[in-house]
């Protein structure tokens, strides 16, 4: 049985002082499956998040819980095996929160690789997974799936099975059952230092925990743990290089735009081929919109900085859906939202395309300093449990993680107490929110069961989080607890009338606190969420970013 979060008694407990086993350094998807599996392990676990929950890559990628037919392409045979073997352990313990998603390959005349080719690499894939997906489609029924596809020279198309889900929403069921396990996280908590002790303890270890910020109030605290687990993704660097190491990884721009599934209604994902250099951009369906992805290019920006689309990446993106779409004439005005994840990919060391940089994870241990990055969404548990391993040497009771076993325990209470809901949104609030789907439904006042327009998100949604899910931030709130800043034009800018009684109230905000975190929301959307501003509009405003 989950507990809800409660950031004042997690905080409380990190203050408690004594000895934790593992203290876990990031709050994403790397962060929150080695919280689970430590806690698994029977270890005492403290995470941190500096930011929010999922505030970094986590809630920011393709959605894709998926094998990667790109590295089977680069003759990663073990990577995209690991992978669907996550994949579908997700999709078996994960139901509903993981999705099964078919992809189409449309395939032209003349086109290279050709059928024959792409029927080979589909059938491996298969293989790797001990199950057939695959299957060939005509050119009406590739075009029966994607209306509006260009005909000319279609002569039909691959289909194969991978997954997607709501990458946020998986992060807090993650850390919810590590919670469940005895693990206490805490959002808004930044490392400041590293604590070292004067000599090497007999494992090896210098690192002793770390000092701790409250980036809320400003508190600081000492928290001392046998090892510290580095999963803070793109940021890696910052706290391997505090101890004097080279940096490892080349962050790399991946950007998104979600589009109304009614301007480009798909009835699955279709894989297409960029006109100007060939790279893969999906359209894919994600929560009764259409995402459209991804750039893969260097980001060179300050870290600090939260990433946003460039107006470039917006015209390449749009440009692949011009070229296989001309006759829906799809423009920036049909763009509800963009987004932009950083990658941390581990750097090779050579000068080549950010796309050719391999993407197999890292696990390291400096002084009892163990850095997990370079992940994927899909591997994080087995992504987690190596780390673990590679930990046990400071904390022998991780020895035992890493035995499989369900990702989420069985659901105790949550169906049978969901049956006056409608079936939509029973299924919906037994995948995302597992045992605390109950008390969802008991904390709700009238009116709170209304759908937000063609979201599916009611709003007894924000109620709970904003009681049960530390919700800091109007942004943890409407990016990452639910999607409707994504979901919706403007961050959701319309629903300001009825959230700001229900925000105000659930978080005894004053109506300057309201005001003040209105406008930090607005300006976040702005800057990181929304359409990247014309050349224009900087020349005229040189404050802004292209």
């Amino acid at each position: 049985m989950t507990a809800p979060m409660n950031r004042a008694e997690d905080l409380a407990a990190l203050r408690s002082g004594g000895q934790w086993d593992v203290l876990v350094v990031g709050g994403g998807i790397a962060g929150a499956g080695v919280a689970l599996e430590a806690a698994r392990a029977g270890a005492k676990v403290a995470l941190v998040e500096a930011r929010d929950f999922a505030g970094g890559t986590s809630s920011r990628s393709s959605k894709l819980v998926h094998g990667g037919l790109r590295y089977l392409g680069q003759g990663r045979i073990g990577l995209t095996r690991e992978s669907l073997h996550e994949r579908d352990a997700l999709l078996a313990q994960a139901g509903g929160l993981v999705r099964p998603l078919r992809f189409v390959l449309p395939l032209r005349q003349g086109a290279k690789p050709g059928r024959r080719t792409l029927g080979l690499g589909l059938g491996l894939y298969d293989a790797l997974a001990g199950r057939r997906t695959r299957g060939w489609h005509s050119a009406a029924e590739v075009l029966g799936q994607a209306p509006g596809l260009d005909g000319h020279g279609l002569i039909g198309g691959w289909s194969y099975l991978d997954a997607q889900a709501d990458d946020a929403r998986l992060v807090l069921r993650v850390l919810a059952e590590a919670r469940s396990l005895g693990a206490r996280a805490v959002n808004h908590v930044r490392v400041d230092a590293l604590l070292r002790a004067d000599s090497p303890t007999p494992s090896g270890a210098i690192v002793q925990g770390a000092r701790l910020v409250d980036t809320v109030t400003g508190e600081a605290l000492d928290l001392r743990a046998r090892c510290v687990v580095n999963a803070t993704g793109v940021w890696a660097d910052v706290l391997r290089t505090s101890l004097g190491h080279a940096p490892l990884l080349r962050p790399l721009r991946g950007s998104h735009l979600l589009l109304p599934d009614w301007r480009l209604p798909l009835a699955q994902a279709v894989a297409l081929f960029h006109p100007l250099d060939q790279r893969p951009v999906f359209a894919l369906p994600w929560e009764g919109a259409t995402l459209v992805g991804t750039t893969d290019l260097d980001h060179r920006d300050d870290l600090a900085h939260e990433p946003g689309i460039t107006r470039a990446e917006l015209d390449y993106l749009l440009q692949a859906l011009q070229h296989a779409f001309p006759a829906l004439a799809l423009g920036e005005a049909d763009v509800r939202s963009t987004w932009a994840g950083v990658r941390p990919v581990v750097s090779s060391g050579r000068n080549v395309d950010p796309s050719s940089e391999p993407r197999e994870h890292l696990v390291i241990d400096e002084q009892g300093l163990v850095t997990v990055t370079g992940g994927k969404l899909t591997t994080f548990r087995s992504t987690a449990r190596q780390a673990l391993r590679c930990a046990a040497r400071h904390v022998p009771a991780l020895a035992g993680a890493g035995s499989d076993g369900a990702i989420f325990a069985p659901r105790t209470a949550a169906s049978a107490a969901l049956d006056t809901l409608p079936p939509a949104l029973r299924e919906r609030w037994a995948a995302r929110f597992g045992d605390d789907a109950p008390g969802l439904l008991q904390a709700a006042q009238p009116g709170d069961l209304q759908t937000i327009a063609n979201t599916g998100i009611a709003w007894a949604e924000l109620r709970w989080a904003c009681h049960h899910e530390a919700v800091v931030h109007l942004d943890d709130l409407l990016l990452r607890r639910t999607r409707l800043g994504l979901l919706l034009r403007n961050g959701g800018a319309e629903l300001a009338p009825r959230l700001q009684p229900l925000v105000q109230q659930a978080l005894h905000w004053s109506d300057d606190e309201w005001q003040r975190e209105w406008a930090r929301y607005r300006a976040l959307v702005a800057r990181c969420y929304a359409l990247p501003p014309k050349i224009a509009d900087v020349i005229s405003d040189p404050g802004k970013q292209v």
